[in-house]
Formats: structure tokens, sequence, C-alpha cells
């Protein structure tokens, strides 16, 4: 296989493995999401607190959108990959949405998300991600009404 083809096959696998995100959250599915994360993953989500490291913590993070949430919605927008040997990083809006438990719709925020990805045994894994919103510094609060 030339480079650029393995490179092409890998960036296509690291788009389904970010697919296979949404699919994980709409199915509110906690352990096909555990596949998709390196176990010693560190996170810097949206909640507190700053870091989340290994893949129960990460996984942890995710329960409570379950418990909130009757039915999820996920988008992830403009993903853009750059793709090495075993490693990748990228990076993309996603938001999440759905309706809750009480029965509010709720469209969600679109937030900010990089993904630096490892291969391991052959399988592309997330290794960091960072979610984050827009600081608006005057008022020390997170801008969360912009669109991509």
């Amino acid at each position: 296989m030339t480079m650029s083809t393995q490179r092409e096959v890998d960036e296509a696998e690291i788009r389904r493995l970010i697919g296979k995100i949404v699919e994980g959250l709409q199915d509110k599915d906690l352990e096909g999401l555990r596949r998709l994360y390196a176990t010693d993953i560190v996170s810097f989500d949206i909640e507190p607190p700053l870091q989340h490291v290994g893949v129960e913590a990460k996984l942890k993070n995710w329960a409570p959108v379950f418990a909130f949430f009757e039915q999820v919605r996920y988008e992830v927008r403009d993903l853009t990959l750059t793709v090495g040997d075993d490693l990748a990083f990228g990076h993309a809006f996603a938001r999440l949405s759905g309706t809750l438990k009480n029965g509010t719709a709720t469209s969600g925020m679109w937030v900010r998300v990089t993904y630096c990805l490892r291969k391991i045994e052959g399988t592309w894994l997330i290794a960091h991600d960072q979610v984050s919103v827009p600081l608006d510094i005057a008022s020390g609060k997170g801008v969360v009404d912009l669109q991509p």
C-alpha cells in the first residue's frame, strides 16, 4: 500500500471512529463508547474538574448525559484531520441536544472539540480530547450561543 493510500485508509477509519461517538451517545451506549478511547485518555471536557484521566473518568463524564436526556442527539461538523503513521489530530464543532427526561426539547450549544489519536496495536483510539467554548473576558462567562 502506498503512503497516501494508507493515510486515506487511516483517515477514513478515524472518521468512522468519530461517527461511532455520535452513535454511542445517541444509543446511550457507554460500553460502545469505551471501545473508542485509549485506557489512559486525558480529557479536558466542558465540565469540571480541569481534567478527566482514564477511560473510566471519561465515561463517568458521559453518564449524566444519559441520566438527563430521554433522547440524545449529537452532531459533529467540519471535522478536519491530520494523520501520521501512528498519531493523528483533528478538530471539529460538536453539539449535544435532544429531549430531556421531563419532555423539554433543547437545541444545546455548539462547542469546539480537539481530538488526539494514537494507533495502538493497529486500532485508532482517542488518547486526548478537549472541549471548549469561547470566553467573554469582560464577564468571565462562556459564550454558548455561537453557531459554526
